[in-house]
């Protein structure tokens, strides 16, 4: 099975199985939310492979930022979803030749502008 594989693989190198342990805790402590536990994860002092003690310096580095992330409900997805809209603009119209131009498509998009109206005398014609 896929379990055997991977319990054969991490037992053939102590470092490597220090390395999925220390991941496998730190996934289970994010979920939960237990920011003490993510907290002397990070400070492990563990034999761990030389990729995984880069990461583990970086969340040391921005250890505040990581345990906010941890501890509370907020996400910058919305945000990053707007990001994402207006990129898409951008790559639809090949660049805009005006700045304008874009803010008011973008306002258009949010339905933050409406289309100007038909004038009726052009429609009857």
């Amino acid at each position: 099975t896929q379990v055997q594989v991977v319990m054969e693989g991490i037992g053939a190198n102590t470092t490597l199985e220090n390395s999925y342990n220390l991941m496998q805790s730190f996934i289970k402590a994010i979920e939960d939310g237990d920011t003490q536990k993510i907290e002397s994860l990070i400070t492990s002092k563990d034999s761990i492979g030389a990729l995984m003690h880069k990461t583990l310096l970086t969340f040391k580095h921005n250890l505040k930022a990581v345990l906010n992330g941890a501890a509370l409900t907020y996400s910058n997805g919305c945000l990053e979803g707007f990001n994402r809209k207006i990129k898409q603009i951008e790559r639809t119209a090949f660049g805009y030749s005006n700045f304008i131009n874009l803010l008011t498509r973008i306002r258009l998009e949010e339905n933050l502008f409406k289309e100007k109206e038909p004038n009726s005398l052009l429609m009857a014609a």
